[in-house]
């Protein structure tokens, strides 16, 4: 276990998907040919998981509606959750990289979502 090895701090786990579940059973949001019983892609709110590396334990950040149709309470767009990745790792989101044709981007353009810092 990272906790009892003492590398947790500087380690940093990560589980998110792409998509949440929808909502209602039985309603197509995908135009796919699930069956009348299931439940489809809904990518309008969805759960990640983050320990380790700075992020403090045990904190739930956000909240959905009362369906889980849709974010109630600070929302974590993809953009920021990679912010906060790269700022847990002690990356400036922001820092200037230049793709192959030599252009400067930024990592990301999204800032860290601090609250989830302990």
């Amino acid at each position: 276990d990272l906790y009892d090895r003492g590398t947790l701090d500087e380690t940093l786990v990560v589980a998110v998907g792409e998509f949440g579940r929808s909502p209602q059973r039985g309603v197509s949001t995908s135009g796919n040919s699930n069956s009348d019983d299931g439940r489809d892609h809904w990518p309008y709110c969805y759960t990640s998981l983050l320990a380790g590396a700075g992020i403090k334990r045990g904190y739930v950040h956000g909240e959905s509606d009362k369906t889980g149709s849709s974010p109630r309470k600070d929302p974590v767009h993809p953009r920021e959750l990679l912010a906060t990745i790269y700022h847990s790792f002690g990356i400036n989101p922001e820092t200037i990289v230049y793709n192959h044709l030599n252009q400067p981007r930024e990592l990301v353009k999204a800032q860290a979502v601090t609250k989830l810092m302990g």
